[in-house]
């Protein structure tokens, strides 16, 4: 009995180290994207746009592809970063293809669907100031702005109480975009988010 018990403590380590370059490396990479994730949610709430990028980016290439639920809420945020920090047409073609998979996706919660749809609907809006500012013609601007209209009337259709007024604003902000003459549109300051 005492042998036993000595060689199950004796192998008591090499156990441990089976698991632990085993299953194990798993359990590391979900804890360092854990760590980036909060680290780039600390950059992002000091504003520090580029480095919560870099973050966020990091936590998706560590990220495993069977965790495509967390992946997504982690390209949200990262469009929203991309969005403050600058760099608006990545962002609004992330958004894009973010929105079309959850679209297709019928096991993707509503929240999810509804705040990526949210943002991609702003990110529509600003591409559109963007392009009237730049004197594109209403062809070219014309089929955003009225993307975003419809995300908009989507989302104070379908939402709760308290967000349907919000998106009832954004949507008459949006009507007022695509009605606003071009030195109107030069006279205000650039929308924030």
């Amino acid at each position: 009995m005492r042998t036993i018990l000595i060689l199950g403590w004796m192998l008591l380590p090499i156990g441990f180290g089976i698991w632990h370059y085993g299953p194990g490396q798993e359990k590391i990479r979900l804890d360092e994207v854990a760590r980036l994730l909060a680290g780039a949610d600390e950059l992002a709430a000091s504003k520090e746009w580029a480095e919560a990028e870099k973050q966020y980016v990091e936590a998706l290439k560590l990220l495993p592809p069977e965790r495509a639920a967390e992946g997504r809420r982690i390209r949200l945020e990262l469009a929203r970063v991309r969005m403050q920090g600058g760099n608006l047409p990545t962002a609004h073609t992330d958004l894009k293809t973010l929105c079309e998979e959850l679209q297709d996706d019928k096991c993707v919660s509503p929240e999810l669907l509804a705040d990526a749809r949210s943002t991609l609907a702003q990110s529509q809006f600003y591409m559109t100031w963007l392009m009237r500012l730049e004197g594109l013609p209403r062809e070219a601007w014309e089929p955003e702005i009225e993307a975003a209209r419809q995300n908009y009337r989507l989302l104070a259709e379908q939402g709760e109480a308290g967000s349907q007024k919000k998106h009832q604003e954004d949507l008459e902000s949006a009507v007022r975009l695509a009605r606003m003459d071009l030195s109107e549109l030069q006279g205000l300051p650039l929308p924030s988010q």
